[in-house]
């Protein structure tokens, strides 16, 4: 793909970089959420639900990863995501109609996922050789976590030197870059044409429709007091006339985007979707509880949270390494305990944040527990990510890749973010009632709303969640111990894309079409 004049030992090092400059791309950048927040008199809400659709534009799009690998070049592949990423982030910046914006973000964690992928994929025989996801998973996290800290950091910094935007300006830059890049260095090249037949772009469209409406419902729920006013009525009915159209298609349609197999016709599939469900949910405190006990009661700058990526990313490869270790040299002893493990080092995080939680807490001392986070983070991300590969065939895999990250990505953390909120706003009212009794009252001699008031309530509503959190991981690491035997028996791996592709041509029954 590359032409004569690059040498061939940079070549893998440059698509690295490639992929590392899509994964730093993004829709809106949270670290710096408050500048934006002021910046465009949005709510929070606002631009986590820009997260959100860029989260579920990238869940979306692994169905189609292989369809358009064997259907464009690789040139005309990386060109089109990095144009889509620049124009994207020249828009998303200064667009406010919040449905465009939202759409923006949607096509733009397309682009993101699609340039990832075809980098990746490309050096996939240069990482292993065999192509064994156990090596290829641990790496392709290094890659994906370093992008998302980077991220986090850069535009926190920005958002400190006083425009938000210049992390866009950037991210166009990098791929201005990388257009010239491929401009004067790759060549047009694929391993097989393959049309695109057969895809139910109905069906994909519906399925966008559906991950909107469920994040718009979660991310906005608590602001509008959940069934107490009508727009969530109205939104689950109509979520729910969307998922009626989803099942029916996926019944009645010869190829559906998402085939119904995925479901109920691999064993294991529906334990590690629930897993996943609860490994996200109880994630959901890094941007609930963490960000309310850093911001509200510790009153720590953007930059100063953004300090605390470095031990995170520190957890994240540290994480990545040992599960590569452990899938190489401790292969008896299958996922199951090495899931117990990351969810014991999740466990430690909840219950270092219980016990440290309080105004006089150092920055110095959340090192550890966000270590332990980062850590568990990636571990249970390659376990539920190597068994949904061991336990399902080629052609259903990026479908059931998909449903993984609809749920890992969007469904689970909007789902616990949303329990968090409310628990959250429950217990703080409840203090707040229990402070303000007549008793107390006369004896009290600082006015109710006062800003220590206000921070004590809400260091008591952020060490009870965290309580209760610890629960929650407990239950993960039962969900672990619950299965006899390991889901993983024998080592599995991927075909040359040679192969992949005239196999997907018997498939759709297109052998002989030009």
């Amino acid at each position: 793909m590359f032409r004569s004049f690059v040498p061939e030992s940079v070549r893998p090092w440059i698509y690295l970089l490639v992929a590392l400059s899509f994964q730093v791309s993004g829709a809106r950048y949270l670290g710096a959420l408050n500048e934006q927040i002021g910046g465009n008199a949005e709510m929070r809400e606002d631009v986590l639900m820009c997260l959100y659709c860029n989260l579920a534009g990238m869940a979306l799009w692994f169905p189609m990863l292989f369809r358009m690998k064997f259907r464009f070049t690789n040139k005309t592949l990386l060109t089109a995501a990095s144009v889509i990423v620049v124009v994207t982030n020249l828009l998303i910046g200064y667009v406010t109609f919040k449905p465009l914006l939202w759409m923006l973000c949607l096509i733009e964690g397309i682009a993101k996922i699609q340039g990832t992928f075809e980098c990746m994929s490309n050096i996939q025989l240069w990482m292993t050789p065999k192509r064994d996801m156990t090596v290829f998973f641990p790496l392709l996290h290094i890659v994906i976590l370093t992008g998302m800290n980077t991220q986090d950091y850069a535009s926190a910094y920005f958002g400190m030197l006083g425009d938000w935007r210049l992390m866009h300006w950037l991210v166009i830059g990098i791929h201005c870059a990388v257009l010239l890049f491929l401009t004067t260095c790759i060549k047009h090249f694929r391993f097989i044409l393959l049309p695109l037949y057969g895809i139910d772009w109905t069906s994909m469209a519906l399925w966008a429709a559906l991950l909107m409406q469920l994040a718009y419902l979660l991310d906005y729920a608590d602001w509008y007091s959940w069934y107490n006013h009508s727009t969530v009525w109205y939104l689950t009915g109509t979520l729910l006339i969307t998922l009626s159209a989803i099942l029916h298609r996926m019944m009645h349609v010869r190829h559906p985007y998402i085939n119904p197999r995925v479901f109920s016709g691999f064993r294991y599939v529906k334990h590690i979707l629930l897993l996943v469900c609860l490994f996200e949910g109880l994630f959901a405190t890094e941007h609930i509880l963490e960000e309310i006990f850093l911001e509200e009661v510790m009153h720590y700058s953007t930059i100063t949270n953004a300090t605390l990526c470095l031990p995170a990313w520190t957890g994240n490869v540290a994480g990545c390494l040992f599960s590569l270790w452990w899938l190489q040299k401790v292969m008896r002893m299958s996922y199951i305990r090495l899931g117990i493990i990351g969810s014991s080092m999740l466990m430690a995080y909840l219950v270092m944040m219980y016990l440290m939680v309080s105004p006089s807490l150092a920055v110095s001392d959340l090192y550890l527990p966000l270590f332990c986070r980062g850590f568990a983070y990636t571990t249970l991300s390659i376990v539920f990510m190597a068994s949904l590969h061991d336990v399902m065939d080629f052609n259903h895999f990026f479908q059931g890749l998909s449903v993984f990250n609809m749920l890992h990505m969007v469904i689970g953390g909007c789902m616990g973010c949303a329990l968090y909120a409310k628990l959250l706003g429950i217990d703080v009212a409840d203090s707040f009632m229990r402070y303000t009794s007549p008793t107390l009252w006369m004896h009290n001699t600082m006015p109710i709303g006062t800003p220590s008031i206000v921070d004590e309530m809400l260091l008591c509503g952020v060490k009870s969640l965290y309580g209760w959190a610890c629960y929650g991981c407990l239950t993960l690491i039962i969900g672990f111990l619950l299965f006899d035997s390991p889901i993983r028996r024998h080592r599995s791996y991927m075909f040359p894309w040679r192969l992949v592709g005239i196999a997907l041509g018997k498939y759709y029954k297109i052998k002989g079409r030009p």
